[in-house]
């Protein structure tokens, strides 16, 4: 059952779409008018800010469901089952975005984005995500209303799990992707432009910068990320507005954990083995688990179970050591 339909309560997703909008016009208008680099303490700062926002969202959310199911039984229990999934479920996004982080590291490296400039293309990469996110949820509430559905993507995301799982490190080359060397093929480049603007004009023509490329990039691989994301929580609530919203605050985070992230990646050697168990096991609460307890996993169960798996995949980042190589043992 589905409490906040679309149909019914359209007024309390487009009251969030607008302070979204609010918060982002504050963002780039006031806060980030000017380009420069994000220094790691103002981005644990926001990163903390858009947490907090995300809890006292969730907490007004609590209360509104107290008032709402105030008159029946179990009232009270069916409100804090519905915050604790909008918890669980931004605990996962927030965690998947962990990869999207070494993708963008990756990405701006690769074009040799500046610091100062990478702020301004997350902001608008995160814009293209938030549309992305929006149309993959309305699709996807729709989906899932069909049993076999629920399965074919909880057997995607154990795949997917399972290839993260057991895939080493590769190289990343955009120019071997299709998409890239079809760019190249259609818009005119100056891959040697300096400053923050995305488009240049030389004498007349106007030219793609890398800023433009990195964002394309970056708003594709949103894109592919998408889709393990959204089903994930779809995985935990069948509530379109708390898979919306929980969404929706981890993505606005993203850009403050990456420059608070991005320095010290290299240390989660693990992370990627936590996030791959997580992917596994929501694909299995999504393709058997939750037909073991009567259609609903216990939500208790999913946000301890997805606490443990990332917690242990930081834990052992820093209690087991990389190996040296011969050449630093040499050195020593």
């Amino acid at each position: 059952m589905v409490f906040f339909s679309f149909g019914e309560y359209w007024w309390a997703y487009l009251s969030f779409l607008l302070l979204v909008g609010v918060l982002l016009a504050v963002d780039l208008g006031v806060l980030h008018r000017k380009a420069r680099e994000v220094s790691l303490k103002e981005a644990a700062i926001w990163t903390a800010v858009w947490v907090g926002l995300a809890a006292l969202f969730n907490w007004a959310f609590y209360c509104y469901c107290l008032h709402k199911f105030s008159s029946i039984d179990g009232g009270e229990g069916r409100a804090r089952q519905l915050a604790l999934e909008f918890l669980t479920g931004f605990l996962v996004e927030k965690s998947l975005a962990v990869d999207n982080i070494f993708v963008f590291t990756l990405i701006f490296n690769y074009f040799g984005i500046h610091r100062v400039h990478q702020h301004r293309v997350l902001f608008y990469g995160i814009i293209g995500a938030l549309i992305f996110r929006a149309l993959f949820i309305a699709i996807g509430a729709q989906l899932m209303a069909y049993h076999f559905v629920v399965v074919t993507f909880g057997v995607l995301l154990v795949l997917t799990g399972l290839k993260m799982f057991f895939s080493g490190s590769e190289s990343f080359n955009p120019d071997r992707m299709w998409l890239m060397r079809r760019i190249k093929q259609l818009v005119p480049l100056d891959l040697k432009a300096e400053g923050e603007d995305f488009f240049v004009n030389r004498s007349g023509k106007w030219f793609a910068t890398r800023l433009c490329l990195a964002l394309i990039l970056i708003e594709f691989t949103d894109f592919l990320f998408a889709v393990d994301s959204v089903p994930a929580i779809f995985a935990l609530t069948s509530e379109p507005l708390i898979v919306f919203t929980s969404n929706i605050f981890a993505i606005l985070g993203l850009r403050s954990m990456y420059f608070m992230l991005s320095g010290v990646l290299s240390k989660f050697r693990y992370i990627k083995l936590g996030l791959a168990s997580v992917l596994v096991f929501v694909g299995l609460k999504m393709a058997w688990l939750n037909s073991l307890f009567n259609g609903k996993f216990p939500v208790t169960w999913s946000l301890m179970i997805i606490s443990c798996l990332i917690g242990a995949s930081i834990a052992l980042s820093w209690i087991i050591k990389p190996k040296e190589s011969p050449r630093q043992s040499d050195s020593n």
